[in-house]
């Protein structure tokens, strides 16, 4: 794998020689106003940005002289004008949208909406081919498989759209079609994704915009992710309903607040639906039927031909793209399942039902319900609308998506994909994590209980550069959290929920959070093959036989009331929308009971990603954070705009930075191909063979090695002549002997680089097992101190001079443990204790620490390559590390010959094991493995049966 990765590395281009004045692109007169400019429209406004216009070698003040910003824009905005410039045939484009309100007679009123700022679908595509990213472009899609080089079985591998399954049928699709008269060209296919999601530009008042971005899936989805690789297409930007709307709607006659609520959401559908009829227009369909002939990167014109793969949004926009109602009696937008059938998660039941009833548009209920509105007066609300309406939940908007590409095969509901952001980390695991906390506030002593758990979190040690960041305040709280930090309660969630709860039910919450981590781990997977997505799906299956187990036994055991948050929540909601005289009062100073509900679309979304990652590749591909993190330009762009007409602003500022990014990337190409012949044998930018490395080597904190051993006699932590007879090998005499250092002086320093190492911050570690057979392939350990030192080898009588770098370390555990790991959480229901060192102040103790945990557990879920770590189906992770892993794994079971390995039996727990760190000859504790792999170690309690999973590695 390592000498894959240095074949692969990115060769170093040496940049234009500073010394060389550069000629400015058109229409800039000089490189200073050019560097100036780009700066102004990157929306940056950090300060070390503006060095690199300053600092440069040609920056030159006069160059400034009578210099206007308004002017150069200006000739920024009409750069079409000039034969040099380059031609963006993807403009921006306004239009008015025409509303049809519906009333209770025959005749309809009509409502405009102004300024529906959008780029013609077709321009765009055109635009991207011609762009030098499209040199990246995949235009031939591919099936991906994988030998296992463990048993030579070849495996379908799912990374990318363009080697999907879906994106395979659809080439195979294009090439039964009958060519074009005439034409010979090759036909290839634009996969477009596409991304819509609301947002507020500024973190105080009511400005915010509705963009729809496009990304095409012939593009990696390692630079679609970036959101400064310029391959976000911002298409357009989907208007709101005008509070004016309302005013129209109120002097309507014979109409009540119901039905004024009820028309102000037509209104809003059709709003929607409209932009996507524009959106949609003839060029684009013609070029969906016939394709567009472009002249592709290689110089070879092909017929390309646009095809919607994946739409990514939440919720609230789905239903808006499907014209389905929202969280109706049938609120999935893939199938007909019932709301009321939600509760069969992850039974066979569901799992049929799922594929046997596939959504399906049924125009003619849509357009009988529309004659009922437009020709015969009923109410958009009404009864005889609503029975006309309610078997599928359908609402009467027409689909343009559907009017539009229905004949020619499109499925409109297939792409719109799973939403792992907002479905699942701010959705069911945070539905999830709420619960819990009602939870713990209804057992007796629940304030302290809660206490407990928020002094637990902030104990939890951070982990990498940001991946497991530190818990400051108070977890129960939920104050401003954003993604990650859910994502992160989860991976830390098992440790710091251990022994909250009672005995009986502190079993199942465990089992539940192990449960929902590995499937959060598995479902987050970069790459994907057979066999996990088998692994997927069992413990989908699995989950939801927990969380059906948690909601039976658990929830209905105690009675939970509201937050203190929820109810200020509520009661704000309350004085907002002032009750009617007929309703009745729900008592706002009481606290109102809270429930666990799994009758909702997120939970029942959670069956759908074996399927979507067949169709679509891997979640990261189409997750609405890519979405999300493009609202960044847009909101680093608001504060440059009047607050007035902020779409039309916006849209012009997108411009300028798609016409300048353009220009700077025709620099690029162009002296990238005048040094093309020198860029093959330039030399790597980085040798990986050094994985681990000292950045600096300074001599400022030597340390001398008698004086330390003196300073430190008693300390068992500094003990000379420790017991490693469990080792494969030793060092003999004669090689300690070969080793002198000089002075006998080693030199101390901070951190180690790569993975980052600090004794203070990030001291824990994982290293390879020693023994030849082991029963766990890694070790554990803490860092104690970093150094390095000039050795002299005593090398067949010749004394040759190196430099070392080493770890001071203390090992977890004994040899009966071998160990492995980068994030260690304490066992916090274990206590601490001296069982590991006797009590006091030890070089192994950090600060004024007088004893140790008694147990950690190991954060396996922490990334995504720690996971892979322990199973054995990580492509590119080195075979004798999976095999070991797999030899592992048999071994374990063999040793367990009696457990049950029916995972789904009604009286199976998940229950693992701890990482002991208890010395055994002082305890005399004797700690047992659970089969479950990739479990985080948890206590086992004789009486409870162990649930195997044959698939991953124990601790």
């Amino acid at each position: 794998m390592e000498d894959d990765m240095i074949a692969e590395g990115h060769h170093h281009i040496p940049g234009p020689d500073p010394s060389v004045s550069e000629l400015p692109p058109y229409p800039f007169l000089n490189m200073t106003v050019y560097r100036l400019m780009m700066w102004m429209n990157s929306g940056s406004h950090q300060k070390s940005q503006t060095e690199d216009v300053i600092q440069a070698k040609d920056f030159n003040q006069k160059d400034l002289d009578g210099f206007s910003v308004r002017r150069c824009l200006r000739t920024l905005d009409n750069h079409t004008t000039n034969k040099e410039s380059a031609v963006f045939p993807d403009d921006w484009v306004e239009a008015d949208i025409n509303i049809d309100i519906p009333t209770k007679t025959k005749d309809e009123q009509s409502f405009s909406v102004l300024g529906f700022h959008y780029r013609p679908l077709a321009a765009v595509i055109h635009s991207a081919f011609a762009d030098i990213q499209a040199n990246a472009f995949r235009l031939f899609p591919f099936k991906h498989l994988w030998k296992d080089p463990l048993d030579n079985q070849e495996q379908h591998v799912f990374d990318e759209l363009y080697t999907s399954d879906s994106w395979l049928e659809a080439q195979d699709n294009l090439q039964q079609q009958p060519k074009e008269l005439g034409c010979s060209l090759e036909r290839v296919i634009a996969g477009l994704m596409f991304f819509s999601d609301a947002t507020h530009l500024a973190n105080f008042g009511t400005a915010k915009a509705w963009p729809l971005y496009l990304y095409f899936g012939n593009l990696s989805k390692y630079a679609r992710s970036s959101p400064t690789s310029g391959a976000c297409h911002l298409v357009g930007f989907f208007p709101s309903l005008l509070d004016s709307i309302k005013d129209v709607l109120s002097n309507l006659p014979r109409i009540s607040k119901t039905g004024i609520l009820a028309l102000q959401t037509h209104c809003q559908r059709e709003l929607f639906q409209g932009c996507w009829n524009i959106l949609l227009d003839a060029e684009f369909i013609s070029a969906y039927r016939h394709g567009l002939v472009l002249r592709c990167p290689d110089g070879i014109s092909r017929r390309v031909f646009p095809r919607i793969f994946t739409y990514s949004a939440d919720y609230p926009e789905k239903v808006l793209i499907a014209t389905i109602k929202d969280m109706g009696s049938c609120p999935c937008p893939h199938c007909f399942v019932l709301k009321v059938s939600f509760g069969f998660l992850g039974l066979f039941r569901d799992m049929r039902d799922r594929v046997a009833s596939l959504r399906a548009y049924s125009l003619a209920r849509v357009s009988e319900a529309c004659d009922l509105i437009y020709q015969w007066g009923n109410t958009v609300d009404g009864s005889k609308v609503q029975m006309t309406l309610r078997q599928g939940s359908w609402v009467p908007t027409m689909n343009a998506l559907v009017d539009k590409l229905g004949p020619l095969g499109f499925d409109a509901f297939r792409i719109l994909v799973v939403d792992f952001m907002h479905e699942c980390e701010l959705g069911t695991w945070k539905a999830l994590f709420v619960h819990l906390v009602h939870l713990l506030y209804a057992l007796p002593g629940g304030d302290g209980l809660v206490a407990r758990l928020d002094n637990r979190f902030r104990q939890v040690p951070s982990y990498g550069n940001g991946v497991i960041r530190r818990f400051a305040n108070n977890t129960s709280e939920m104050k401003r959290l954003a993604t990650r930090d859910f994502e992160n309660i989860l991976q830390c969630a098992m440790p710091v929920f251990e022994g909250l709860f009672p005995a009986d039910h502190d079993v199942i919450v465990q089992s539940l959070l192990y449960r929902f981590v590995h499937w959060h781990a598995l479902a987050k997977l970069r790459v994907h093959t057979e066999s996990m997505l088998s692994v997927l799906d069992e413990t989908f299956k699995k989950l939801s036989h927990q969380l059906c187990k948690f909601h039976d036994f658990t929830c209905a055991a105690f009675t939970t009331t509201e937050l203190l948050k929820e109810r200020a929540a509520r009661e704000r909601k309350a004085t907002r929308e002032p009750l009617c005289p007929n309703d009745p009062d729900p008592g706002i100073s009481s606290q109102k009971a809270k429930k666990f509900n799994l009758n909702t679309y997120k939970f029942h979304a959670m069956g759908d990603y074996v399927r979507s990652i067949r169709l679509f590749g891997t979640t990261d591909s189409f997750t609405t954070q890519i979405g999300e993190l493009a609202h960044r330009a847009l909101k680093a762009f608001y504060p440059l705009t009047n607050k007035l007409d902020t779409p039309t602003q916006l849209a012009t500022h997108e411009h300028r930075r798609h016409v300048l990014r353009r220009i700077a990337e025709s620099g690029q190409s162009s002296y990238a191909q005048a040094n093309k012949d020198t860029a093959v044998d330039a030399p790597l930018a980085f040798n990986l063979k050094h994985h681990h490395y000292i950045p600096t080597l300074s001599h400022n904190h030597p340390l001398d090695l008698f004086r330390f051993l003196r300073q430190h006699d008693n300390d068992p932590a500094v003990a000379v002549g420790m017991d490693i007879s469990y080792c494969d090998h030793m060092f003999t005499d004669d090689e300690h002997s070969s080793v002198v250092i000089p002075d006998n002086k080693i030199y101390s320093v901070q951190t180690m680089q790569y993975d980052t190492i600090n004794p203070r911050t990030h001291s824990d570690i994982m290293v390879l097992s020693g023994e030849t057979k082991p029963q766990h392939p890694y070790w554990y350990a803490h860092v104690l101190g970093i150094y390095h030192m000039d050795v002299r080898f005593n090398i067949e009588g010749s004394m040759k001079m190196r430099q070392v770098e080493v770890l001071y370390v203390t090992f977890i555990e004994e040899s009966d443990r071998d160990a492995f790991g980068t994030h260690l959480i304490p066992a916090f229901a274990s206590g601490r204790g001296t069982g590991f060192l006797c009590h006091g102040k030890f070089f192994a103790r950090q600060g004024d620490e007088s004893d140790d945990w008694e147990a950690y557990y190991i954060g396996i879920f922490v990334d995504r390559d720690m996971f892979m770590c322990y199973t054995q189906h990580g492509i590119g992770h080195p075979t004798v590390l999976r095999e070991m892993t797999r030899d592992c794994i048999n071994a374990e079971l063999a040793d367990s010959p009696d457990c049950d390995l029916d995972s789904d039996s009604e009286d199976v727990e998940d229950i693992g094991c701890e990482s002991d760190s208890e010395d055994t000859q002082e305890s005399g504790a004797e700690s047992e493995i659970d089969e479950d792999g990739d479990n985080l170690e948890m206590e086992v309690e004789e009486e409870e049966e162990d649930d195997y999973d044959d698939e991953h590695l124990s601790f």
